[in-house]
């Protein structure tokens, strides 16, 4: 077997890169954020907490907020022409 190429942050350098201006510490506002099922959100990475990523391909992308799930949220996205369902961490999530 062939050994794969890359890991999940493969091809992401400018993707997931912060701005000098928001460079720094987090704000605790962003882990604490609550969100209701129906709510409009975008997907917006922050790149120095791992845990609840998506994939790249979504980065940007908005959607509808299903449920929540443990600490995470369950979001319905169009890809393509497909209703696809992503777990995402809040401090990922901006609300629309």
């Amino acid at each position: 077997m062939v050994k794969r190429t890359g890991g999940g942050r493969r091809k992401t350098r400018s993707k997931y890169r912060k701005n000098k201006d928001e460079k720094g510490k987090i704000s605790i506002r962003r882990y604490l954020q609550q969100f209701q099922s129906g709510d409009r959100v975008v997907l917006k990475l922050e790149p120095s907490v791992h845990r609840g990523m998506y994939f790249r391909r979504f980065h940007g992308k908005s959607g509808t907020v299903m449920s929540k799930r443990g600490s995470c949220y369950e979001i319905s996205i169009k890809d393509g022409y497909k209703q696809k369902t992503v777990v995402v961490h809040p401090v990922h999530l901006i609300k629309q």
